[in-house]
């Protein structure tokens, strides 16, 4: 992703022309557990020097963790992932089971786990048919595979417009409308709505979540208003940022990608604190350079660091920075407040229905639930009482803390099992030890044997029946 050849002035100029075009509206897609402005991170698939991390010591402050990289395979489009080896003998044998574990524990974090596509020495390949079908057969099967929440397109070495939003519809189709898609285009890409990788983002409006430009090794390029900026100040991020918010996307589809240290990139860097300067210029017109952008988009959607490993390397300055910010501009955020759900009564086997109750500790939380082995998400059922089970059922449900965004912070599976229904007790009849009745609802089992009379109804004679 990193270490691209400056630009020539004459090309950029040869290539670009900026214009200002109206795109009709698309509604926004639905997307679970997403902050209204966010922190994406890419986590290194590689030992280049960064820290080496495993996806459990990603701080919380990482809305989206973006796996670098899928490797590309011998079917044209298709994509496979393996865990480099170099890594994992850095982190002392960082299994692939420990890592799809951790990447579970970081979603009942709240936190969102995607598979990036393609990187700096990317060679993936989208541009038939028959690979579009691969590509999204192969993603998708990752996300299965894996627990990956969406995908990444960080095709340095081009796309086709046409092939890679119809394998990235198909794949949408494939895993529903909490499909998170991210893309990171180099900065020539996005200069106008004819360049490719601003037509994709085009083509995908309806299922898209955020494009985080790379706005490093980038040189010089013309900004929205048609001057030249040069990369590594806050012109240069507003300027360019401009270009998309006034050609076609909405503000929260618009991210602003930095390296996170010096460290990572060949040029571009710039302190944090420029990069909360430039989210302010673009939210609400405060905190501005010489540009000046045309109006405010409140719903800007946040920041993009390469690379978590490079940020951790470095303190965690971005991250401490960058994600504080985001946060104090409202609409969520993440936070490390756990609440998890319980279930009454425990989960287990049961001899007749059950009424199961689900609770939180935390006054006021939101409670979701599904009882068809599906996982609950923003568009599930608020719970709102007592769920009556009258056969064998797996219960869902995850709760959420007043102020937070609807996401997966604790989740909790609760599975009850309904053998069948016992007869009823009654009088005058022999029953032998370990036989089971029903009385009142509830079920008892005979610890001794005897002929029942009137009055020795089993909830009146502990000494002849034990509640089960």
């Amino acid at each position: 992703m990193k270490g691209k050849k400056i630009l020539a002035f004459l090309l950029v100029c040869l290539m670009i022309t900026v214009v200002t075009m109206g795109f009709s509206p698309i509604t926004s897609k639905a997307e679970s557990g997403l902050p209204t402005h966010l922190l994406t991170g890419y986590w290194q698939n590689f030992n280049n020097g960064a820290k080496c991390l495993r996806i459990s010591d990603v701080p919380v402050a990482y809305d989206i963790i973006a796996v670098a990289f899928a490797d590309a395979t011998s079917t044209p489009g298709a994509v496979d992932f393996t865990l480099d080896s170099g890594l994992s003998s850095a982190l002392g044998g960082y299994t692939k089971s420990q890592f799809i574990s951790d990447i579970a524990a970081a979603k009942a974090r709240g936190q969102k786990v995607i598979i990036s596509v393609g990187g700096q020495n990317g060679t993936v390949r989208v541009a038939d048919s028959n690979a579009a079908t691969n590509f999204a057969n192969s993603v998708y099967s990752l996300m299965t595979e894996y627990g990956f929440d969406g995908v990444d397109i960080d095709l340095e070495n081009g796309v086709d417009p046409t092939y890679m939003a119809s394998a990235l519809h198909s794949l949408s189709s494939k895993a529903g409308a909490d499909l998170i898609i991210t893309m990171a285009p180099e900065t020539l890409y996005m200069q106008s709505p004819q360049s490719t990788y601003f037509q994709l983002a085009l083509n995908i409006k309806d299922i898209l979540t955020i494009v985080n430009t790379q706005y490093y090794n980038s040189g010089s390029m013309l900004g929205y208003d048609g001057k030249i900026y040069s990369q590594g100040n806050e012109d240069f991020l507003t300027a360019l940022a401009t270009i998309q918010l006034e050609n076609g996307l909405r503000p929260d589809q618009v991210g602003l990608g930095l390296p996170a240290s010096p460290s990572g990139a060949g040029g571009g860097y710039v302190s944090p604190s420029v990069v909360n300067a430039a989210i302010d210029c673009l939210y609400n017109g405060s905190n501005a350079g010489s540009f000046k952008p045309p109006q405010t988009y409140p719903t800007i959607r946040g920041a993009m660091t390469w690379s978590i490993n490079w940020d951790a390397s470095n303190g965690y300055n971005f991250a401490n920075t960058v994600k504080p910010h985001l946060n104090s501009l409202g609409g969520g955020g993440q936070q490390q407040t756990v609440v998890t759900p319980t279930f009454r009564p425990a989960g287990g086997t049961y001899n007749s229905a059950q009424s199961v109750t689900i609770s939180c500790a935390t006054s006021g939380a939101v409670i979701r639930y599904t009882t068809d082995g599906s996982t609950p998400n923003s568009n599930s059922p608020v719970y709102s009482g007592p769920i009556n089970v009258s056969s064998n059922t797996t219960i869902k449900a995850y709760a959420t803390a007043p102020g937070m965004y609807d996401s997966a912070i604790a989740s909790a599976i609760y599975t009850i099992n309904i053998e069948g229904n016992y007869p009823a007790w009654a009088p005058n009849t022999a029953y032998k030890a370990g036989e089971i009745v029903s009385y009142s609802g509830k079920n008892y089992k005979c610890i001794q044997a005897h002929t029942s009379l009137i009055g020795w109804e089993p909830s009146n004679v502990p000494a002849l029946w034990q509640a089960q």
